[in-house]
């Protein structure tokens, strides 16, 4: 997100640091001057889902083999180019910035308040206005990308740190996003994706050197600036008065701009007119009205530093060296000069130190016994905490570390009607096997052999349903895993190379899932529907709402898409959208993401490509065969009167049907509601409560 209202006023005040560049030239230039060294560019993925996300149709639960193809149109000229691109996205979210992470949940909630009630009142899908995107893009892309042969990888913080720290290396031409942060980092030239042109490579360079002229500031007045106006780690009516005392002295106003213009205009000048001439003569705390929030301003004003890099507006203290999670802080002590904060070695890592006052400089710093955070984790084991660290960074797993490392996670919005609640949450559905995959994580070999059913610490889980104000994490504690011979120790499971060790990561899986007793039936399933059957098993046993033609529509949609190319998915027409269908689209989807955690943890059973969703799912094609089972098409229909296809559907649902009737689940005919409620367009009204099975609300 960045500063607040800086994009608005750079492209409305200072259009002159906009410099339109063409990253052609800019990789010739560079490869004429540094044989040998490619040119890269750095890009934070997270910034530039909503723009590579080109499909018409979004609302369905995603156009993923569509998608795939518009990735593979972005990467090619670059390739062409001889640039060399470098994906972060982020992967964990900091303490810091946890409220203003809620505040865009809560956010994103009413927007898809409003996209269903467009959907249920017109039948259709909203304009681009409301574009929504789909559930799990971000940790889909990434896999994408890494498909395609990219270097992706996955942060240990919120990725713009890491992404503008990358931008230090020699080489990056520039960090390519849309976030006016980096227009703060002294870090290379930020590039604007919402103007790149692909055809020709042309951008829109923003400058901060004349940013900092136009504002007759320093570059390392930045920081300063940015926690002066507010940003994600200082909320932003911490200095709503100090910027109206700024506006109200304000000399030069502009008519022609807006209150959010002028008002930067005026913190700017105050840094420039004021807090320069006092600099190093006064403290920070007394030029600005910190109060109570000394502390955080510190931090927020430090989280702008990269490594190698130092802040004039701390002042000198006695020199200390301390090191944090291997990350070096130096105060040094010269009495002539003002304080500063260099930030070393490991770049993946920021400052975590809390800030204590120092009685003789009645000032808040780091002192020189400063109270030190010390990285606690969840797992003792190091080889497999490295291990994991690994396979995070490299973006390879998905949510394994963070539980490991910080026991917290979180999952941002779904398409899912609040007020329609007959389906449940993804939140729910999932959980049990998320408890498992905590307790292969997270118990030691002597909780394992436990009898008790719900022992070890508790995961924090932040996620978005109905109800849920996001005050608090969901505690969330593991269930046991059960599996015929013992649980294997994650040493095992991730290290070993016996040949037998495969089978039982496969056991791990199915456990995970609940579905130990159905091994011989899923080992007939031919290989890349392996993972499809489990997931479905798992998705019907666990919602007692779904019905057979729920099941038909999510088979045959499968079964057909491997046919279909991607111009034919493109060409797709709909009747009408139906609200029951998005959101049955979105938990699919949503339990594909699952997979991907679960066959992490397990040490990849699965091929991961076998359940990507460019492989196993279709949005449009989905409410397609939705829509023609609410019309009573039978199967032969659905399935394009392939025989084939008729061959590999019996087989799934045989499969299906029968893991479920283990489970005393009877998967009924969408009729059976119709006799007792009759809901709109023929589907069934459901009374059956939130509809899974293991409805819990764990606080």
């Amino acid at each position: 997100m960045g500063v607040r209202g800086l994009q608005g006023f750079v492209g409305s005040t200072c259009p002159h640091i906009c410099t339109v560049v063409n990253l052609r030239e800019l990789a010739q230039c560079h490869r004429s001057k540094h044989p040998g060294s490619p040119p890269t560019i750095v890009v934070d993925a997270m910034c530039c889902l909503r723009y590579w996300y080109t499909p018409e149709s979004w609302v369905c639960g995603g156009q993923w083999r569509e998608y795939y193809s518009a990735l593979q149109n972005f990467i090619h000229p670059f390739t062409e180019a001889g640039i060399r691109l470098v994906f972060f996205f982020d992967g964990m979210v900091e303490q810091d910035k946890r409220n203003e992470w809620v505040k865009r949940r809560q956010k994103n909630s009413k927007e898809i308040s409003r996209i269903f009630n467009y959907i249920k009142s017109r039948g259709e899908q909203p304009g681009r206005h409301m574009f929504f995107i789909p559930p799990g893009l971000a940790v889909f892309t990434r896999l994408a990308l890494k498909a395609l042969g990219q270097e992706a990888h996955c942060s240990l913080q919120e990725a713009d740190y890491e992404v503008a720290t990358w931008g230090l290396q020699d080489g990056c031409l520039g960090v390519l996003g849309e976030d006016t942060d980096y227009l703060i980092y002294n870090t290379c030239p930020y590039l604007s994706i919402r103007e790149l042109c692909l055809d020709t490579l042309d951008t829109v360079m923003l400058c901060r050197e004349q940013l900092c002229k136009s504002l007759r500031l320093h570059v390392a007045d930045l920081p300063l600036l940015a926690c002066l106006l507010g940003n994600d780690i200082i909320p932003e009516g911490m200095f709503e008065s100090f910027r109206y005392k700024c506006l109200s002295s304000y000399t030069s106003v502009r008519e022609n701009l807006d209150r959010r213009g002028n008002t930067i205009l005026a913190v700017a000048d105050h840094i420039a007119r004021v807090l320069h001439l006092q600099q190093g003569e006064k403290r920070l705390e007394e030029m600005l009205p910190l109060g109570p929030n000394t502390a955080l301003f510190y931090k927020g004003v430090a989280s702008y530093l990269l490594p190698g890099q130092t802040s004039p507006w701390f002042f000198k203290k006695p020199k200390t060296i301390i090191n944090l999670n291997d990350q070096l802080v130096f105060l040094s002590s010269d009495p002539e000069s003002k304080q500063e904060i260099t930030m070393d070695t490991d770049p993946k890592i920021k400052l975590e130190a809390t800030m204590c006052t120092d009685p003789e400089f009645k000032q808040v710093n780091f002192s020189s016994h400063p109270e030190i955070k010390q990285e606690m984790t969840m797992v003792s084991d190091s080889e497999i905490l490295k291990v994991a660290k690994a396979q995070h960074v490299q973006g390879d797993s998905y949510l394994v570390y963070n539980v490991m490392s910080s026991g917290e996670i979180e999952c941002s919005n779904t398409l899912e009607d609040e007020l329609d609640q007959a389906l449940p949450s993804q939140a729910f559905t999932y959980r049990p096997v998320r408890q498992r995959v905590y307790a292969l994580l997270l118990w030691d070999s002597s909780d394992r052999e436990s009898l008790g059913n719900e022992l070890g610490p508790a995961v924090k889980e932040w996620f978005v349903y109905a109800g849920n104000p996001l005050k608090h994490p969901d505690l969330v504690r593991p269930l046991p895993v059960r599996i015929a011979g013992g649980t294997p120790s994650l040493k095992t499971l991730w290290l070993s190379q016996e040949p037998s060790i495969h089978a039982r990561r496969f056991d791990v899986l199915l456990a995970c899932f609940n579905l130990s007793s159905m091994r011989e039936d899923l080992q007939a399933v031919e290989g890349p529907l392996k993972a499809l059957c489990c997931l479905l098993i798992y998705l019907f046993v666990q919602v007692d709402t779904l019905g057979l033609e729920d099941l038909h529509a999510l088979i045959s949609q499968a079964l057909c898409l491997q046919g279909k190319s991607t111009a034919q998915l493109m060409d797709l027409q709909l009747d009408r959208i139906d609200s029951r269908a998005v959101q049955l689209g979105s938990l699919f989807v949503r339990g594909l993401t699952t997979l991907v955690f679960v066959n992490s943890a397990c040490s990849f059973p699965f091929d991961v490509n076998d359940f990507m969703p460019w492989n196993v799912f279709d949005g449009k094609l989905f409410h397609q065969k939705y829509l023609q089972c609410e019309k009573g098409h039978s199967v032969e229909a659905l399935l394009e009167h392939d025989r084939f296809r008729m061959t590999q559907f019996q087989n799934l649902q045989s499969v299906i049907v029968k893991a479920c009737l283990k489970e005393n689940r009877h998967i009924q005919s969408w009729q059976h509601w119709r006799t007792h409620h009759t809901g709109g367009h023929g589907q069934p009204q459901r009374n059956q409560g939130p509809g899974s099975r293991q409805y819990r609300h764990d606080q």
